[in-house]
């Protein structure tokens, strides 16, 4: 298990820093011409894809096994690495109460970035070879 929570950890921290460059150029360059609900919907695919080769790459560096349980942990854990890491920019950087953090999932753009959050955490197990 501490593979799996290894594996998710790094997967988290490496995601969440290349989401934050492209977060980054989707709020300052892409938002402004074509809205936030459209920018958010072009990030989307492109996290999932960067997300989906750091998934197996963490898997295999760390070598976490492809059975059911260690990839759900790993997921999970990722999943809870990066909403932490959201939270702490959120109220960092942007001054923003755990209140109005939670809020924006309530937006057609946050539920669009909750939905590909938690496709995220399920990369790991889709991963996981078909036979196993």
């Amino acid at each position: 298990m501490r593979a799996s929570v290894a594996a998710g950890i790094v997967y988290a921290v490496v995601v969440f820093l290349v989401g934050f460059c492209v977060g980054a150029v989707r709020v300052l360059l892409v938002a402004p011409h074509v809205g936030e609900v459209s920018a958010v919907a072009l990030e989307a695919p492109i996290m999932l894809a960067v997300s989906w080769i750091v998934a197996a790459r963490s898997v295999q560096a760390l070598r976490v096994p492809p059975s059911v349980l260690p990839r759900v942990v790993m997921g999970g854990v990722a999943l809870v690495v990066l909403l932490l890491g959201e939270w702490a920019v959120a109220a960092a950087v942007f001054a923003r109460s755990t209140a109005q953090f939670l809020g924006a999932y309530r937006t057609t753009a946050g539920g669009i970035g909750l939905l590909t959050q938690l496709a995220f955490a399920g990369l790991p197990l889709a991963q996981r070879p078909a036979s196993t």
